[in-house]
């Protein structure tokens, strides 16, 4: 019954003005309610990034900010990027100050939404700043020793009728003690050969220790290596002197990233190739802004057009992929770390739109402005260090990726042709560095070929 009345209220047209106010309070509770006091999060930046650090902040307290305006500029683990807000407001309390680090999602600072919100936004700020400096952690169990219980008083037993073990009995006729005298420490007051011993004066021989179970017996002596244990990260003492720096955020994930592809099984193949034509082309268009690396680049990407296993990359352990883009990552060396700046789509560009782009990513490289996609959407790395005069070196392979070559400088070389001649030629030594769990030995030997013959004759790079 109560349905159907309920239902009446809606459908007798009589009743309309009753209707109207059941349905008001409704109204009333969807209003909706504005926050006055704002937090700015550390955002993330790239994938890979867990904290960052402020480089510096472009507003200051009491500044007013307007949605999409920069307040902040972060470094993340790759770049230095300008954090916009998303909210009109005045900036009422920085809580993480130029210098300073802060994990992804953790507030560092507060905006308020009048002039009136920013004593609420300070007094926000301060309970804030006394929450985290009140936070301690908690106390090891291993390091509070338990409380040593005193221990409980011997029990006096008086003198037994002669209740004693055989043993008892037996030492007590050799050393000629009357055992009715004796008292027994044993269960129910029974007295044992220890208590026979302790009225002579014989003092107990001392218990042989157990033997130390097998862990502890196979453990080498002080200050040998455990070779068999599991490897963890030594933490090994300064020396003395010297001046401890510590990671910046770019030096961190290079470290960990370092880490992560040795667990990645790999092998390296070496190839030489002859670059007189390369050298030759290389003279001509490099008044154009085409350098030797790009020029190593594109014959990269259009030999990966041909083999696009090499191009594949694996990133659960469980599958691979094949990449419908060839997007090289270019090692770049800058003050304090390493930047691998993506060209994007090699086989589909000319030698002089690489260089186009190229110059305009080496300059956002120097200025750490990479934008995330610039330098994380590489399916394949070179390395090039023959500039530095290096002849050859071995490439760690990226995080993600099937296989990095690395390039070594173009020298002179006696070469012998099949008849026996003797020329000299100069050649370049590639090694390249692929992840076995998709890559095999053809596969990167085809692929060197290819490489190798582009790089030999290497007119198609101009066309």
């Amino acid at each position: 019954m109560a349905s159907l009345a309920s239902l009446s209220i809606y459908t007798v047209p009589g009743r309309a003005g009753r209707a109207e106010s059941v349905k008001a309070p409704r109204r009333r509770r969807m209003a909706v309610v504005r926050a006055k006091v704002r937090e700015i999060f550390m955002p993330a930046l790239s994938s890979t990034m867990t904290e960052g650090k402020i480089v510096s902040w472009t507003t200051a307290e009491g500044d007013r900010v307007s949605k999409g305006d920069p307040v902040v500029v972060v470094e993340s683990d790759k770049a230095d990027m300008d954090v916009e807000t998303f909210h009109d407001g005045i900036i009422a309390a920085v809580l993480v100050p130029a210098g300073g680090t802060a994990p992804v999602g953790a507030p560092i600072a507060l905006l308020a939404e009048s002039e009136e919100d920013v004593a609420l936004a300070q007094a926000r700020a301060q309970a804030l700043s006394k929450a985290q400096g009140e936070e301690t952690p908690p106390p090891h169990a291993a390091a509070t020793a338990p409380p040593t219980m005193a221990p409980a008083p011997a029990t006096v037993t008086a003198p037994t009728n002669g209740i004693a073990t055989p043993h008892a009995k037996k030492l007590a006729k050799q050393h000629r003690v009357d055992i009715s005298n004796v008292v027994g420490t044993g269960p129910n007051g029974r007295i044992t050969a220890a208590d026979v011993e302790a009225v002579v004066g014989i003092q107990p021989k001392p218990k042989a220790a157990p033997p130390p179970p097998p862990a502890a017996r196979s453990a080498p002596p002080a200050g040998i290596p455990l070779v068999a244990a599991v490897r963890q990260p030594a933490v090994l003492p300064p020396v003395p002197g010297a001046t401890v720096v510590p990671f910046t955020s770019m030096q961190s994930t290079v470290s960990r990233n370092m880490v992560e592809s040795l667990s990645v099984p790999t092998f390296r193949v070496g190839y030489a190739i002859k670059t007189d034509k390369l050298d030759a082309l290389y003279e001509k268009v490099k008044l154009k802004g085409v350098t030797k690396t790009l020029l190593l680049v594109k014959a990269a990407g259009m030999a990966l057009a041909q083999h696009p296993v090499v191009n594949a990359s694996c990133r659960d352990g469980k599958s691979f992929s094949y990449n419908s883009s060839i997007n090289i990552a270019v090692a770049v060396a800058i003050e304090g770390g390493l930047l691998t700046p993506v060209l994007e789509d090699v086989d589909k560009s000319d030698i002089y739109l690489l260089a186009q782009k190229w110059r305009a990513l080496l300059k956002k490289t120097r200025m750490k402005q990479l934008q995330p996609s610039e330098y994380s959407s590489g399916t394949f790395s070179l390395s090039n260090l023959g500039m530095f005069g290096v002849d050859r070196f071995d490439a760690i392979l990226p995080p993600g990726q099937g296989a990095i070559m690395a390039v070594g400088a173009s020298r002179p070389t006696v070469i012998a042709d099949k008849n026996g001649f003797f020329s000299i030629k100069n050649e370049m030594l590639v090694n390249v560095t692929a992840d076995h769990r998709i890559i095999y030995g053809a596969d990167l030997a085809a692929f060197l070929q290819t490489f190798a013959k582009i790089a030999e004759d290497p007119e198609s790079l101009t066309l």
